[in-house]
């Protein structure tokens, strides 16, 4: 197993009751629902990372002051290699988003926090689900936890 965990920013953008999801094209998750996300960059804080994330994926400008930490997960098994998943929220951004990443995304839309599609991606919606329950915490797909699998704020 590798020795490093990588770290992914998630950006959940939050329009009164509704959270933008992007659909997924080509690779083991094509058609399947995810958050506007990606990985840190060498020198990159978090919160400039998500930011960074959301432009390129949806087109949208967000004040990096302007997001909330709501959920960490560390999760095994969603790639080749263990990470860390940082979630953000805002409800302030600038433009329209749109898809910034045909190659990479087929659709995006606008669903009730409460009442997502099917075939959301089990990373994602761990996090969303936590966001949702006001958790702060959780772990994903480690045999043998001794601990809940998330833990309240």
């Amino acid at each position: 197993m590798p020795d490093r965990h990588l770290i992914d920013v998630h950006v959940l953008l939050v329009h009164g009751a509704e959270l933008l999801l992007t659909r997924r094209r080509g690779g083991a998750f094509d058609g399947m629902w995810h958050l506007p996300s990606g990985k840190l960059d060498a020198g990159e804080d978090v919160l400039t990372a998500a930011a960074r994330e959301a432009a390129e994926e949806v087109g949208v400008l967000i004040d990096p002051a302007d997001l909330t930490h709501v959920h960490t997960v560390h999760v095994n098994g969603s790639g080749p290699e263990p990470r860390v998943g940082l979630f953000f929220a805002t409800t302030r951004w600038m433009g329209e988003p749109v898809n910034h990443e045909p190659e990479k995304c087929s659709a995006l839309g606008w669903f009730d926090l409460h009442a997502l599609p099917t075939g959301v991606i089990e990373y994602p919606a761990a996090g969303i689900d936590a966001y949702r329950r006001g958790l702060s915490f959780s772990v994903l797909g480690w045999s043998g936890e001794s601990r809940p699998a998330a833990v309240g704020r």
